[in-house]
């Protein structure tokens, strides 16, 4: 997993500028706190499309195993977030809701660059806005962060894999 990470880290960071990486525990506090921000607005949050777009890196790729390789930049990323938004503007269209597995997660620092955050998460379903919640997945990420030298979190490389059904 590791190797793969640094693989994708060699296609070329968000910022050639190097960063301080904050230390443990602080770092791991914070891409918790970028994680939450990021899927509570992808998924639930107001539709913020100037908030989605500081949360990613310019340069963002994402990789996944349903889907394939299909954004390879902020601009992608972006369209998806406003076609997942539009969606959610019909009350009878489903809705999701992604949970991390925090027992699951692990964040180490890349020096000078940012953080590889790893780990779980499950994903919940409803029909419509007041439709009962159920579980309908589980999958396993790959996350590499981008500091940047304003000190925000940016998605740079996203990996998502493993994605089964809920048993």
């Amino acid at each position: 997993m590791i190797g793969i990470a640094l693989a994708i880290l060699a296609t070329g960071p968000a910022s050639s500028t190097p960063v301080t990486v904050p230390e443990r525990p602080r770092l791991e506090a914070q891409i918790e706190a970028a994680d939450r921000e990021f899927f509570h607005l992808f998924f639930e949050g107001a539709c913020d499309v100037t908030k989605m777009r500081s949360m990613v890196a310019d340069d963002v790729e994402f990789y996944h195993d349903k889907g394939g390789f299909d954004v390879h930049n902020a601009d992608q990323f972006v369209a998806i977030f406003e076609k997942n938004c539009k969606s959610r503007e019909d009350a009878t269209n489903w809705r999701s809701r992604r949970e991390l597995v925090r027992a699951s997660l692990h964040v180490d620092p890349v020096p000078g660059y940012g953080a590889i955050q790893t780990g779980e998460h499950l994903f919940y379903e409803r029909h419509g806005a007041k439709g009962e919640e159920k579980l309908a997945g589980r999958a396993r990420f790959a996350h590499v962060w981008a500091l940047g030298a304003d000190g925000k979190w940016r998605l740079s490389r996203i990996l998502s894999f493993d994605h089964h059904p809920a048993q």
